[in-house]
């Protein structure tokens, strides 16, 4: 976005920020919010902290305490922000979308850095792993919720690292799936409702998975490998495709 179209949007902008006004202490520091958000939107070349401070006219430093050192409610900004979309974006034909992706980052003191397969990248290489909840209808699209997923290997055994790099006592090792089962819970708790869930073979093969899914009576689009057996209550799948993997869908069911 050029500079007259973020002029032009700034007033819907403010007051749809001023909606997370009370997840800060201070108003002063959820100013900050509005440079930073207003950074992103813009056309600069690297929207760093430094590029986005100077152009704002704001000490670069202030941004930096801003999002390196003050404390706002994270769980409160989702829980609104879902909220929000539930109230303005909800309908009949929503459909969530629970993937990973991964961050490149370089060294080894970044939170839950590790060398997986990066999709992101298509080879094994030192990174991050997020997983995501999006939300999607014919005319609108967003992103809900995001962990970061901490892996198995090394981190959960290093609580000394752990604290190096910021990451709370309380967060444990989880598998991916039961990440996006509990970002999925949150946002039902939200007044999130969706037609369809999608994910890929990494989440169709886990009965555990599938089978909360069902409990909870969500229905979903799914990639499955072959090799893997379930059967949910009250559901019809049909398998397309060839090959090492295959498509699996599970049509919304009439419960009565």
């Amino acid at each position: 976005m050029d500079v007259a179209t973020i002029l032009e949007l700034k007033p819907a902008l403010t007051a749809y920020l001023h909606e997370f006004d009370a997840c800060f202490g201070r108003i002063t520091v959820r100013r900050h919010l509005d440079t930073y958000v207003q950074g992103q939107l813009s056309n600069l070349q690297r929207k760093s902290v430094e590029p986005i401070a100077v152009a704002a006219g704001t000490p670069p430093r202030t941004l930096q305490e801003f999002l390196g050192l003050y404390r706002w409610d994270a769980s409160a900004m989702r829980d609104r922000l879902q909220q929000r979309v539930a109230r303005r974006h909800g309908q009949g034909h929503a459909i969530g979308l629970l993937d990973e992706t991964s961050f490149v980052k370089r060294g080894d003191q970044t939170a839950c850095v590790q060398r997986p397969h990066g999709g992101a990248v298509g080879n094994t290489e030192n990174c991050v792993v997020s997983v995501h909840l999006g939300y999607a209808t014919p005319d609108f699209h967003t992103l809900l919720d995001g962990d970061l997923y901490l892996p198995e290997q090394t981190w959960p055994y290093d609580r000394d690292r752990c604290w190096a790099a910021g990451i709370p006592a309380d967060v444990v090792y989880r598998l991916k799936w039961q990440i996006g089962l509990e970002q999925l819970r949150r946002a039902r708790a939200n007044g999130i409702r969706l037609a369809w869930l999608s994910f890929d073979e990494g989440y169709g093969g886990q009965p555990p998975f599938l089978q909360a899914l069902d409990e909870l009576g969500q229905d979903y689009v799914l990639g499955k490998y072959p090799s893997t057996s379930w059967r949910g209550p009250s559901r019809l799948r049909c398998g397309t495709g060839s090959g090492a993997r295959r498509n699996r869908v599970a049509r919304p069911s009439d419960r009565s």
